[in-house]
């Protein structure tokens, strides 16, 4: 038995021995040092599938391959394994886990705890500094929140050590900002302290999304002003009144509900996931934050999403009863529910969550691309191995099509595209040599046969994948030259165009099934260029074929007439009429009188 086996065997005995009830396990290396930690409603079944080679993927084979000992904390319930799963990957930062790309660098607002707390923007999150609110990603609503706080309240803006003695004691003195009425004066007590933190309440309930909340108390503090005869009060709060009404009219008001939602939703990928966070405050978005999380093994959508609601639900503190995800969620929560609406305004939500989580990926790939120009194509490759479940990525296509008229001059075309770029060098062209008549079917078949039976004579590398020019007829076609007539395997694909001559949609497997692909897709945009590419190159190569056969029915088949006497007649008389019309002088003044004699006896016998 080798040292890898007794490894494992160990590893086997320890699993034995797990409780069969929810917690956390983590996996050692030989240093001692933990490299994955993960969650299980049952952990003895859990750890054992790490162990069955039936269900490893060649990044969990990596992962068992550096275990050496098993450690794990035995839990009440799914919710606690989940919120210590996050707190030990935040902890230990283990090297197989995902990756959370934190999004610290985004500005929050921070409250001071000072006798007469200052309000501002900070990316400095100190814990003895204040109250946080946030991280806003979005500048513009977080300016807009401040905006509104600046108008509505008089917040001072100095660093002065304020204290209520000091106050007292005459300490301070009044700066620009209460002369032009910024300011209520507090550090000269013009304003007391029990005003300030009125006003410093009313702002915390802003930050925290409840500006409904304010504008409510707003309403019914001046209505009992104005009963009580106390107008200038009144028509302060009223000035105050419709600021905070404006300001969320502004806002995007999506629900009717009172109460606080929770919204997720996830875009997945093979080593990164993007999860969207919308958190809805009395009917408001008062949050949205999209994260990236890089994967390290081939960890479960509904794991990561899990994660991740774990811990955004931690980092802003949410309350929130309902929380709207995508699909089915593994886990429980004990003060919230999971939803998945089918219709509706929480269904609204989820598609809002989910526009957005698209959007940021886009963004991101659109970033890469500016910064690496051949990121593009390896998306599209990506894009377009994961929509077909291609093993490995296509980097050379090539595409067939048939061009003829009523079966005469038939030709056809195969383009190549080599990660996702024309490869002019390596374009073919076809005369059909055995087939009579109109026949796509036929010519296809031709035509394929002839490509690869001589790739695989010469040795050349075969491609990726194959695409048709056209539907379920066209890739059977193919397939039985490509599986039934030369025994090899090459992933086929179609594209179908509708009435109107557009690509409409990708076919792929046997039997035929549509790939749906968004129609303003790059994607999709890559495989009509593809589409249109052989389509040109067929037809071009079908005008010059059949332009060459009409001057070579009249003008070649006489003796003595070559290229160069050709090329003169066409360039003067400009057409085969004109030369056959041509009197023997006019012919005598464009090439002499022995061709011209020829020229004409030809067309006089062939009368």
């Amino acid at each position: 038995m080798t040292k890898d086996d007794e490894r494992i065997e160990r590893l086997k005995n320890i699993v034995l021995n797990l409780p069969e009830c929810p917690g956390c396990y983590q996996y050692l290396n030989g240093e001692g040092t933990i490299i994955y930690v993960g969650k299980a409603k049952n952990l003895k079944r859990r750890v054992s599938s790490y162990f069955n080679k039936n269900v490893q993927t060649s990044k969990t084979l990596i992962l068992v391959s550096k275990i050496e000992d098993i450690k794990y904390i035995v839990v009440g319930s799914d919710e606690d394994a989940l919120l210590l799963e996050n707190n030990l990957i935040k902890k230990y930062q283990p090297r197989y886990n995902i990756l959370l790309k934190d999004g610290k660098t985004y500005p929050s607002v921070c409250v001071t705890k000072e006798e007469f707390p200052r309000v501002f923007k900070t990316r400095n999150l100190t814990e003895r500094g204040g109250f946080f609110y946030g991280p806003f990603s979005h500048q513009m609503t977080l300016n807009n929140m401040l905006d509104l706080i600046d108008r509505m309240y008089s917040i001072r803006k100095c660093r002065l050590a304020l204290t209520e003695e000091g106050v007292n004691e005459g300490k301070f003195k009044t700066c620009l900002e209460y002369h032009i009425k910024k300011c209520k004066g507090p550090c000269v007590g013009k304003q007391t302290r029990e005003d300030y933190m009125r006003e410093v309440e009313e702002v915390k309930e802003i930050l925290k999304g409840n500006t409904r909340v304010v504008c409510d108390r707003l309403l019914v503090a001046m209505q009992q002003l104005a009963e009580e005869m106390r107008f200038e009060e009144a028509e302060l709060l009223k000035r105050r009144y419709l600021l905070a009404k404006e300001f969320v009219e502004k806002s995007q008001v999506v629900t009717n509900y009172d109460y606080d939602i929770d919204v997720f939703s996830i875009a997945d990928e093979e080593n990164v996931a993007y999860i969207n966070y919308l958190h809805i405050t009395q009917g408001c978005i008062n949050q949205g934050f999209t994260f990236e999380y890089k994967k390290r093994i081939d960890e479960r959508a509904e794991d990561v999403l899990a994660l991740g609601i774990a811990e955004m639900r931690s980092r802003y503190k949410s309350k929130a009863k309902e929380i709207v995800v995508p699909f089915a969620m593994d886990i429980e929560m004990k003060d919230a529910e999971f939803l998945v609406p089918q219709r509706g305004e929480k269904k609204h939500l989820l598609d809002l969550s989910m526009a957005n989580v698209r959007q940021y990926k886009f963004d991101k790939m659109k970033q890469a691309e500016k910064l690496n120009p051949e990121q593009r194509a390896t998306n599209l490759m990506r894009e377009l191995q994961r929509k077909l479940g291609l093993e490995k990525l296509p980097m050379t296509i090539e595409c067939f099509d048939n061009s003829n008229i009523q079966g005469s001059d038939a030709v056809a075309g195969c383009v190549v595209f080599k990660q996702a770029k024309p490869s002019k060098n390596d374009y073919r062209k076809y005369n059909i040599k055995t087939v009579v008549g109109p026949d796509d079917y036929a010519s296809m078949t031709e035509v394929v046969y002839r490509r690869y039976s001589r790739m695989l004579e010469e040795g050349t590398p075969l491609p990726d994948l194959i695409i048709t020019d056209g539907g379920k007829g066209q890739m059977e076609v193919v397939r039985k030259v490509i599986e039934d007539s030369l025994g090899l395997k090459i992933p086929i694909a179609g594209l179908a165009k509708d009435k109107r001559h557009r690509t409409s949609e990708l076919l792929f497997g046997f039997p035929v099934q549509t790939i749906g692909i968004e129609m303003n897709s790059p994607l999709f945009a890559f495989l009509t260029r593809i589409q249109d590419e052989v389509h040109r190159y067929a037809i071009t190569f079908h005008k010059e074929k059949r332009s060459k056969r009409q001057v070579h029915s009249e003008l070649d088949e006489i003796k003595g007439i070559g290229e160069v006497t050709k090329t003169v007649l066409l360039r003067k008389l400009k057409s085969v009429k004109k030369i056959k019309e041509a009197s023997e002088a006019e012919l005598t003044a464009v090439v002499g009188a022995a061709k011209a004699k020829i020229i004409h006896e030809y067309f006089l016998s062939e009368k």
